[in-house]
């Protein structure tokens, strides 16, 4: 079995030498925590929303996506779904990988999936939407769209 490497960016090989096929690009690996257990002994749903905020965040940093700023956009989450396949345990490996996947005016859609043991646990969609520090809507930039064009795929709505 291979090492994997926790809190560190993995890149597309890296992911299929885990078996995690494509369009998945990018990843983040952890491990399962005891406060994330429920009453029931497997992980709580709340947990995958922290490991889904933890990922965006090393994802936007590794992409070189500015989001702290006086000028930089707000990256506000917008709406999030999250499909539960099957139930995590106590001291699990598993990674996170995600990706954008369709780019409108000011908002992208990110799609997240968690593997573990080889096999794909939870998916999940999140609506991430830039605002400019008044509020209002900012339309993303064409660098920006190039480059989650580019990395993931993403498309056009």
């Amino acid at each position: 079995m291979k090492t994997l490497p926790y809190h560190t960016p993995l890149d597309a090989d890296t992911l299929r030498a885990f078996g995690i096929p494509e369009p998945w690009r990018f990843g983040v690996a952890d491990r399962t925590r005891f406060g994330e257990l429920d009453p029931l002994g497997h992980i709580n749903n709340a947990a995958y929303l922290g490991w889904f905020e933890s990922f965006r965040i090393q994802y936007m940093q590794a992409y070189g996506i500015g989001y702290i700023g006086e000028d930089a956009p707000q990256l506000v989450l917008r709406q999030v779904q999250v499909d539960y396949l099957a139930e995590m345990k106590l001291a699990e490996d598993y990674i996170v990988t995600g990706r954008s996947s369709v780019l409108r005016k000011s908002s992208f859609k990110m799609d997240y999936a968690v593997w573990s043991g080889g096999k794909l646990r939870t998916t999940s969609h999140a609506v991430i939407v830039q605002l400019n520090a008044d509020g209002t809507k900012r339309p993303m930039s064409p660098e920006l769209r190039d480059l989650l064009k580019s990395r993931d795929g993403a498309v056009d709505a």
